[in-house]
């Protein structure tokens, strides 16, 4: 039996519903330097499917729940694995309903990490880092020279 959704946004959705948060390494630049920070995001289906098959990936680690026990109404909640230090990601609560239509769209996705446990065994890299405050800046000599030609027709 499913519990009344409490998400005015989201009638599809239960505090019920199968949901996988992680705890990952990002980076934000701030002064001209580099500052490590944990920040918890919920895991989509496709992407947990895919570090799941050993691809380098900044998550150290991910816990499988339900969106009741991290999302009261509004309110993102931490759960008790996660360290104090950690912070939620911006929009939590909109990825979170969002992430839980992913494992309904998938539900063999929901087999590989069991409500209530943890699951450590990622390629946990941070050689690629995430950095969340970045501004991608295209520069004249970032552009592709190509021949007068190219648009023309012969």
């Amino acid at each position: 039996m499913s519990v009344a959704t409490p998400y005015a946004n989201a009638p599809d959705v239960t505090t019920e519903d199968y949901l996988v948060v992680g705890l990952a390494t990002c980076f934000l630049k701030q002064d001209g330097e580099v500052h490590q920070v944990k920040i918890v995001e919920p895991i989509p289906s496709a992407a947990l499917e895919a570090i799941l098959k050993g691809i380098p990936t900044s998550y150290e680690m991910a816990c499988a729940t339900t969106l009741g026990t991290v999302l009261e109404g509004e309110q993102p909640k931490m759960l008790a694995e996660f360290p104090a230090d950690a912070q939620f990601c911006d929009d939590f609560g909109e990825r979170a309903i969002s992430t839980v239509r992913t494992y309904q769209h998938r539900p063999e996705a929901r087999e590989a990490i069991a409500i209530g446990s943890t699951y450590r065994e990622f390629n946990y890299s941070v050689d690629r880092k995430r950095v969340l405050n970045s501004d991608n800046i295209v520069r004249p000599e970032d552009n592709v020279k190509q021949h007068e030609y190219t648009h023309k027709v012969l």
